[in-house]
């Protein structure tokens, strides 16, 4: 006989007290794990708008702080934390009211209709919303709304601003969005004309407005509201636990302390909120492959998590702003190689202890013969930013040498942006640190170093100079990690690592100059038009398959970029998978017999059969088949495959369901990652490039 331990009979126990309770008062309980319950069971279950993933927070806090917060009342509760991703928007409040999740830590907008099936905790944030037009629209007069229509994505708070403002404007027409779309895509649906107009919270619309100026804020349309976590109607030992959390981490608006903070460093810890400020480049901060990276980016991050405090992620418009942005106090701290000069300290500017040193070089095109003496650069043109520290180094210089002409450039310019103009003859010389030099010459060879000025020098972290306590703080942390293990691995991964570096810079360029995903891409557009596919699906498949090596290999013996077994590659008509070409249409043309076959599983549309089809090149079509098959008799929706579908194919690798399937066992979790993976990554290139 097994001896259960009290520990797990309460466990049992409990859920089952429970539900009688629940039918002594008529009727099921509202809710099945309140928070006694979701400690005796070890885990949280939240769930996610996984809509939100893909794009490059440029004003606010990057989307994975509300996992990380979420996480951390994990953690104080010694809590497994689980997270569910919910792939439509309107589908939250129902995967919550299915039982899917424990909490919803996307921000939800509280309104009266949502209040009525979940409880809110504390305000996390308070917005207001505003109707939103393409730049250049004539909608001067609210009356004009009668005119107008009106688009806004279903299962949104802005359905219940949208109805409000129907009633007050009866001439207006109302128009319902997929729930699915993301911002971006909803605004550029706004500027071309497909719709007239949108709502959007004045959060989303300031942060939006820091990247694209092809839309513009147009009347507000609600009163300020509220935006919070929800959990299950009546579930009141969770939202106090919750409740409880957002004060103490001071993410609750109205759990600010009353007592004023001393000094800047005192309002950080208070607020649990720091605020840096960087650019949108190779060397500081972006978006590759639907991840954010970034030397700066990874430091900023590393800094929060050991002070136990969020971060906010804010790009600068141009250099000198992110100089500005720290004297009007709009930002904590800068990161991005900053040389401390005396212009700079002569604005406010404090700088930390070094953190990276590095040589000023003078770069020119690689054709040109070398020079031996500072004074050779006489009667030459120097391009350079007046807001850095080589426009100060070059006016030194001059001094020296006379000859020497230098030249400003826009303030929003790159240095590797300056690199590229040296090397297309747009200009003559330019300077550029050494490290962000070595970086290019990684990829490209038709730019060289003429000579280095001087000594490697200082660069630092920086802040406003009334800020003694933050720089205090920021000095700590940098002699502590200076050199240390977590410095050394992210420094060597984003500028020692030749291989890498050559390959994501590749990427990242190709990706940013001309929308390119892959070294293949013209060879997947011409299949994906041959057999009607979106070819950045194919791209992302391919990746997953083969991490874009055409000479990949699996256990089982499939090969080629998009992974396909030689038999297989033979009845198609296809041989030497290794060739890329060869491995690419065999990829696409498999890809199409099996969504031929895919179609009579009956999935709901044309995306579906895309994902069934997908999920029958990674599995199998019999799996799949047996998964919709058992979908149904569970009473989901046999035609969908996220959190329908997939559902049952997990459980296909139970023997208790494999015994009664036609094509017995299948180690489900590997299609389903598959499947999830590949539209993670297909949403990331839909938002960077064009069909």
């Amino acid at each position: 006989m097994v001896s259960i331990p009290k520990r797990s009979r309460w466990a049992l126990l409990y859920p089952i007290c429970l539900i009688c309770l629940g039918w002594l008062v008529g009727g099921n309980p509202a809710f099945s794990r309140d928070f006694h319950t979701i400690q005796e069971q070890g885990n949280l279950r939240v769930l996610y708008w996984s809509g939100f993933e893909s794009y490059l927070p440029r004003a606010g806090f990057p989307l994975e702080q509300e996992k990380t917060s979420v996480s951390r009342f994990a953690a104080a509760h010694k809590l497994d934390v689980e997270f569910v991703a919910i792939e439509n928007f309107d589908g939250l409040l129902a995967a919550l009211a299915d039982d899917k999740g424990d909490v919803i830590a996307t921000n939800l907008t509280v309104t009266r209709t949502r209040a009525a099936t979940v409880d809110f905790t504390h305000p996390v944030a308070y917005t207001t919303e505003f109707l939103v037009t393409k730049r250049g629209n004539d909608l001067a007069k609210v009356e004009q709304l009668n005119d107008y229509e009106l688009a806004v994505p279903k299962g949104t708070s802005f359905v219940n601003t949208a109805k409000g403002l129907k009633k007050a404007y009866p001439g207006m027409k109302l128009r319902y969005l997929e729930s699915n779309l993301s911002t971006d895509q909803v605004l550029d649906r706004l500027v071309a004309g497909e719709i007239q107009l949108t709502i959007l919270d004045g959060n989303t619309l300031s942060a939006v407005q820091t990247y694209r100026d092809d839309v513009q804020r147009s009347f507000q349309a609600s009163g300020r509201r509220a935006i919070a976590w929800a959990v299950q109607k009546g579930n009141k030992t969770l939202l106090e636990k919750l409740n409880q959390f957002l004060v103490q981490e001071n993410l609750a608006v109205n759990s600010q302390p009353k007592t004023a903070p001393n000094n800047r460093w005192d309002k950080i810890k208070q607020d649990k909120v720091i605020r840096f400020v960087m650019r949108n480049n190779m060397a500081s901060y972006f978006i590759w492959r639907g991840e954010l990276h970034g030397f700066n980016y990874e430091m900023a991050r590393h800094f929060a998590a050991k002070h136990d405090i969020r971060y906010q992620i804010i790009v600068a418009p141009d250099h000198e702003d992110m100089l500005n942005y720290l004297v009007e106090d709009k930002a904590d701290i800068a990161l991005g190689f900053l040389t401390p000069t005396k212009a700079r300290r002569a604005m406010g500017i404090a700088f930390s202890r070094p953190y990276h040193y590095a040589s000023e070089l003078v770069v020119a095109r690689a054709s040109e013969q070398p020079i031996q003496d500072i004074s050779e650069l006489s009667g030459r043109k120097i391009y350079a930013r007046p807001s850095s520290s080589y426009w100060a180094t070059v006016t030194d210089l001059k001094r020296k040498v006379p000859g020497i002409e230098l030249i400003p450039v826009a303030e929003t310019l790159e240095t590797e942006e300056l690199i590229e103009g040296v090397a297309a003859k747009q200009y003559d010389l330019t300077i550029a640190d050494s490290h962000i030099l070595d970086l290019e010459l990684t990829w490209r060879d038709d730019v060289q170093s003429l000579m280095s000025l001087g000594e490697p020098k200082e660069q630092s972290w920086a802040v406003n100079g009334k800020h003694k306590e933050l720089l205090k703080v920021a000095n700590n942390y940098i002699k502590k990690q200076y050199r240390g293990l977590h410095y050394n691995v992210t420094y060597k991964k984003y500028f020692k690592n030749e291989h890498r570096l050559l390959k994501v810079r590749k990427d990242y360029e190709a990706l940013k100059q001309q929308g390119r995903l892959s070294p293949y891409d013209d060879l997947v557009k011409q299949y994906a038009q041959q057999y009607n596919f979106d070819w950045r699906l194919l791209v992302s498949q391919m990746y997953q398959e083969s991490r874009f090596d055409p000479d990949a290999e699996s256990w089982a013996g499939a090969q080629g970029l998009f992974q396909v077994m030689p038999k297989t590659a033979k009845e198609l008509g296809v041989e030497n998978l290794e060739q890329p070409e060869n491995g690419i249409r065999a990829g696409v043309a498999y890809l199409d017999w099996v969504r031929q076959r895919a179609q009579y599983m009956n999935p709901k549309n044309d995306e579906e059969l895309v994902w069934f089809s997908l999920a029958s090149y990674n599995a199998g079509a019999g799996h799949v088949r047996d998964a919709v098959r058992l979908a149904d008799q569970k009473g989901w929706q046999s035609g969908v495959w996220f959190d329908n579908v997939e559902k049952a194919m997990l459980l296909l690798s139970k023997r208790e369901y494999a015994s009664k399937a036609r094509y017995g066992y299948v180690r489900g979790e590997e299609p389903v990652k598959y499947l999830r993976n590949i539209r993670k990554r297909y949403r990331a290139y839909q938002e960077v490039t064009e069909l």
